[in-house]
């Protein structure tokens, strides 16, 4: 159902695109930042924002709208923000009326986002990076926190040009209860060959060092095993399906790693690494019948009513090093803002974006528990999300990415083959070897039908 889904819109943005050529005789620069002008009769650009409404609610938006028209006395802003943002969208979209600036992250079911990026539908936004922010005597890229402008999530193309800007952001790690750690005096460990000497202390006690709410969640620990591994070129490597490149030494070693995890994982968690039952997974962690799982900021909210052990504090750590005094990663998820190719006003929605980054817009983002990737982000922060976010305070690295654009290819889905196949790995019914085999084919097939 999705693929037919993406093949309609597909088909639905490739007419749409005909008709504009059509009806502009072949000139290719009506779509160019000069032929900008939607205004109204005062003289003001009418700038439409489309925004999904996610758990940090709508109230935020509002306030931003407020504070910008405030700020920019040339701009009025029309503001469309629902969960279900697509659907709403769509329509129009299809009838050539694009919103200006979309807050609308990669990821999302119905890949909206994913498809414009196919089709070339995004708008170049590089130099946006070199403006100040408005209002402010700074530069976008000198107010950002480092690295979150290099990667495939902002970067879809791997050419070096930015085509989706980083908003709101969340570390992910190995979240696991720190009262018990501190009660029975074991150390967080911060390479894997701790790992398995705490992992057989435990078990001692009747403990397993792992579990997992679903294989889903692996996608945080294999990229940021990834860039530990072998960096950020290998990364890169393994993201546009470079040749041999799952089968290299350093691919290798995470693979092995993964598998060697079966050994110290909760016996119930391939049974509950589903949809329905993930939470009795993270609830192991709680009852301290498992150490470690991987997982983001939000399972303190997802867990906030649910029992658990006498002095429980959640703690989080990253990924554990591959050999003492390597670097160690926390792999960031991250929303995206961006610009369609096709949007009437795309000098006044640079600027829109541009303010995204103002102490102010930060401030009432961080209201709603929206938290910005900017310096000095975490001196802003309170008790665990001071915690939870200092990490990179701490020698830790950011991990970012995701896979290259690709063409669809029947059959073939790296999700697929790299992460959901883990439960067959834990449950011992498929080797690493095999794994590596299989997620390399894959690999081979999508590279031609990279973008």
């Amino acid at each position: 159902m999705m693929k037919s889904k993406n093949l309609l819109l597909t088909i639905s943005f490739v007419l749409f695109s005909l008709v504009l050529v059509a009806c502009s005789g072949g000139d290719e620069t009506t779509s160019s930042k000069e032929s900008e002008g939607k205004s109204d009769a005062d003289g003001k650009t009418t700038l439409h924002i489309a925004a999904l409404e996610s758990a940090y609610g709508s109230d935020m938006w509002t306030k931003i709208t407020d504070a910008y028209e405030a700020a920019n006395e040339n701009v009025e802003i029309e503001l469309t923000i629902e969960k279900n943002l697509e659907e709403i969208v769509r329509p129009n979209m299809q009838a050539g009326e694009y919103p200006d600036v979309f807050l609308l992250a990669t990821g999302r079911p119905e890949a909206l986002t994913e498809t414009l990026i196919k089709e070339d539908g995004l708008e170049n936004i590089t130099d946006i990076f070199d403006k100040n922010v408005y209002g402010e005597d700074v530069t976008v890229s000198d107010k950002l926190l480092e690295g979150f402008t290099d990667t495939l999530a902002t970067n879809p193309y791997g050419e070096g040009d930015t085509y989706l800007a980083p908003m709101f952001y969340s570390p992910t790690g190995l979240f696991y209860n720190a009262g018990l750690l501190e009660e029975k005096g074991w150390e967080v460990p911060t390479t894997w060959e701790e790992m398995w000497e705490l992992g057989d202390l435990a078990a001692e006690e009747g403990i397993s060092l792992f579990t997992y709410p679903t294989t889903g969640y692996f996608d945080t620990v294999v990229g940021s095993m990834l860039y530990a591994s072998g960096g950020t070129d290998f990364y890169n490597h393994t993201m546009t399906y470079e040749d041999g490149v799952w089968e290299s030494e350093e691919a290798t070693r995470v693979l092995e790693t993964i598998a060697k995890l079966a050994d110290y994982t909760h016996p119930n968690t391939v049974a509950n690494a589903n949809p329905n039952d993930f939470t009795k997974n993270q609830q192991l962690v709680l009852d301290n019948e498992a150490l470690f799982m991987p997982n983001g900021t939000w399972v303190v909210g997802e867990m906030a009513e649910a029992p658990r052990a006498e002095n429980f504090e959640w703690g989080m750590m990253p990924i554990p090093a591959f050999e003492d005094g390597e670097d160690r990663y926390a792999f960031t998820f991250f929303e995206q803002i961006w610009i369609p190719a096709a949007a009437s006003n795309k000098d006044a929605a640079e600027d829109f974006i541009t303010f995204m980054y103002s102490d102010e817009a930060v401030s009432i983002f961080l209201e709603s528990g929206a938290i910005q990737p900017v310096q000095g982000i975490t001196d802003l922060l309170e008790g665990e999300n001071k915690m939870y976010y200092s990490i990179y305070d701490e020698g830790v690295l950011p991990a970012m990415g995701t896979f290259a654009s690709t063409e669809p290819v029947p059959g073939v889905s790296m999700g697929d083959t790299l992460y959901g196949a883990i439960d067959s790995v834990m449950s011992g019914n498929l080797s690493y070897e095999d794994w590596q085999k299989n997620i390399e084919e894959a690999s081979d097939k999508l590279r031609p039908a990279m973008n």
